[in-house]
């Protein structure tokens, strides 16, 4: 099998954008990625493109063929959907049909478009990522959802809302050097307390915004690189995916994230690599417990920890682990269908030095990026490293 490099990447800035259609956001992201990378449109083999909810917000299906032609290409195109972790999982089979010879280069993003149907719109259309029949029906919403698992973390292993305010301040403060970020002010962690009841115990700061936007990776082969002396650094060696029962009545456990643990340990077992390897990671904070949630099912805080672990500073931005210097999906926003590809943007950049943030981890040489949909049903997990 051969290698997988990140030879450009391209994201539009996340945010408010309700007159702008999905098909001109990833035509700008995707423009950006074949400006970063030097390749041609003509070379692309097949454009992987995901998306959640283009069927609700624009009355749109059938989009990958479109989002090929928005980017200028003319190849096979195919839409992905898993929820939140839509263009992860593009990412994840873009990956490997490099791997396995099928196409020297992809094109591979997202995109969402949310805010024109409004708050109450969007979160209806958020929610169709739950179980209809047994949690939409019953009035489940995903702030909700969310804070049932806080309730079931802190019942398990202590911690509270201060500890989970730490980690929105601590995103925040990592946004303000980003561009593309939604929100680029910092917060204190007393205003975080303050802030309005989302859904107790969670309030309007550990919830992420909607968000439109779009992001795009020209992926290559190694072999297409060093053809044709393609700058491209970063590699990507693992990838891993997990599932869960859809329902939260349904599974084990409310405190934990299967789907998270089992793409993550397929991921490093697929890079030949450790959690203790990780210098950097992007991981999917749509709730700020959802970011506790994560690190202890990527190994990278033991289960019961991660809830101090921004407190305390071991993922801050000079922490052990820095975790989303981004600012995450909490502050750098989250167009649902483009968050996947954009996390995996932000970790290349962070690995090539060429991020805003890259001088907090000047030396890391492998980043992991880690996307789920809805209450982490389904996962995808990324490692990237250096090229040696």
């Amino acid at each position: 099998m051969t290698g997988v490099r990140v030879a450009g990447t391209g994201l539009t800035p996340f945010g408010n954008a309700p007159e702008r259609t999905t098909r001109d956001l990833f035509a700008e992201a995707s423009s950006a990625a074949f400006a970063d990378s030097g390749v041609s449109r003509e070379d692309v083999e097949a454009v992987l493109y995901g998306n959640f909810m283009g069927e609700l917000s624009e009355h749109q299906g059938h989009q990958g063929p479109l989002m090929a032609e928005a980017a200028g290409v003319r190849a096979p195109a195919t839409r992905y959907e898993s929820a939140c972790a839509s263009s992860g999982m593009a990412v994840r089979d873009a990956v490997m049909r490099v791997r396995n010879g099928e196409h020297d280069v992809v094109l591979v993003g997202g995109a969402e478009r949310m805010t024109n149907l409004g708050t109450a719109g969007a979160t209806e259309a958020l929610a169709i990522a739950a179980d209809e029949l047994w949690e939409v029906r019953a009035g489940m919403t995903f702030p909700g959802a969310y804070a049932l698992m806080a309730k079931a973390y802190f019942d398990e292993f202590g911690g509270g809302r201060e500890d989970l305010a730490h980690v929105a301040v601590k995103n925040h403060e990592n946004a303000l050097t980003n561009e593309k970020a939604q929100y680029q002010k910092s917060i204190e962690v007393a205003e975080a307390l303050d802030a309005p009841t989302v859904s107790s115990p969670l309030s309007l700061y550990d919830a992420c915004p909607l968000s439109d936007g779009a992001s795009a990776l020209v992926l290559t082969s190694e072999a297409y690189a060093e053809e044709h002396d393609i700058d491209a650094p970063v590699a990507i060696t693992g990838t891993g995916q997990g599932g869960d029962r859809m329902a939260l009545h349904d599974r084990e456990f409310l405190a934990r994230s299967p789907a998270a643990r089992e793409a993550g340990e397929a991921a490093y077992t697929d890079a030949g690599i450790g959690a203790g390897d990780v210098d950097v990671a992007e991981v999917h904070d749509c709730f700020t417990i959802a970011e506790v949630l994560a690190l202890e099912a990527l190994d990278l805080e033991p289960v019961g920890e991660g809830i101090t672990a921004a407190r305390d500073g071991r993922t801050t931005a000079d922490g052990d682990t820095p975790i989303n210097l981004s600012g995450g999906l909490k502050a750098k926003g989250h167009p649902v269908g483009a968050t996947g590809a954009s996390q995996i943007a932000e970790v290349s950049k962070l690995l090539a030095g060429t991020h805003p943030n890259s001088e907090h981890v000047a030396d890391a040489t492998t980043g992991v990026a880690h996307n789920a949909g809805g209450t982490v049903a389904s996962a995808t997990v990324h490692v990237l490293e250096v090229a040696k």
